[in-house]
């Protein structure tokens, strides 16, 4: 287990630093093109934006998905899960929350865990054991503990920057002036290619984080209950119950501890979600190595 948490930091940093650097080269583009001023003032909005909504998201992801706020009295198999968990990970217990929606999923959120929240959905409740519901919670604590939040938004930092300097290229390609002999054609061209493609590749590259942390909080979760089966079970029982939720919201999709979208994708590459089968599969070999 330690082995495969170790694994998919190390991946998840070689993406971050590759997802850095594409966006570095893609506002090197901008300013060679049309001076540095713009393509930093960019970043600079871009930036604002992100930074807003990493201070509103955890509010905003709570609100939109009609969360609603427990005590312990109010739920008491819930709360005391949660509160083990916290206890074993050496972390503040969560505020709790629960969806009034028949399908079983939860998520997890928060900057730090100081302000973090768990919530899952009433489906969850009613079909999960108490091993697997401290399976599933532990996969959640495990995304608190390992501050995904902040790597989740660091990733959309970088992928609004691509995606607003891609914008701008475009724009101010279209709109220059074609009579200025000063203007390097090949770069024009270069920076129609990348404008082009770059929201692609930020996308790509943005899931890949995402697949990669489910990964790590399915690891962390399996370490800290040191019972993986409860999280194989409970994620067996999500793939053949479906994970869907009847309020469909694609800015938190990828806070989920299964995909709570309808239909599936064109290919693993477009999912913010692993394959449940390959967690399980992935579970399994950390039994076997254990």
């Amino acid at each position: 287990m330690y082995s495969a948490i170790a694994a998919n930091k190390r991946k998840t940093v070689f993406i971050m630093f590759f997802f850095m650097v594409f966006a570095g080269a893609l506002a090197w583009l901008l300013g060679t093109i049309y001076g540095n001023s713009t393509a930093i003032a960019v970043a600079i909005f871009a930036l604002c934006y992100t930074a807003i909504m990493y201070f509103a998201g955890s509010r905003l992801s709570l609100a939109v998905n009609g969360a609603q706020e427990i005590q312990k009295q109010d739920n008491p198999r819930l709360y005391r899960i949660v509160e083990n968990l916290a206890i074993t990970d050496g972390l503040p217990t969560p505020r709790v929350y629960i969806m009034p929606d028949p399908a079983p999923n939860a998520f997890a959120t928060g900057r730090k865990p100081e302000n973090s929240a768990v919530c899952v959905t009433q489906g969850l409740l009613d079909i999960m054991d108490d091993n697997e519901l401290t399976g599933v919670l532990a996969h959640e604590m495990g995304h608190i503990k390992n501050y995904d939040m902040r790597v989740s938004m660091i990733a959309f930092a970088l992928s609004a920057v691509i995606s607003i300097l891609a914008d701008v290229i475009l724009r101010m390609t279209w709109f220059r002036d074609r009579d200025n002999e000063n203007n390097n054609q090949v770069l024009m061209l270069a920076g129609i290619v990348a404008a082009i493609i770059a929201p692609l590749v930020a996308t790509l590259i943005q899931l890949a984080i995402s697949r990669k942390r489910e990964y790590l909080a399915d690891a962390t979760g399996a370490l800290t209950t040191r019972y993986p089966e409860g999280l194989e079970s409970a994620l067996a029982k999500i793939g053949q119950t479906g994970s869907t939720l009847r309020k469909q919201n694609t800015a938190t999709a990828h806070f989920f501890f299964a995909n709570p979208l309808k239909g599936h994708s064109i290919s693993n590459l477009f999912s913010t979600h692993p394959p449940i089968a390959d967690r399980i599969a992935r579970l399994k070999q950390m039994e076997d190595h254990a």
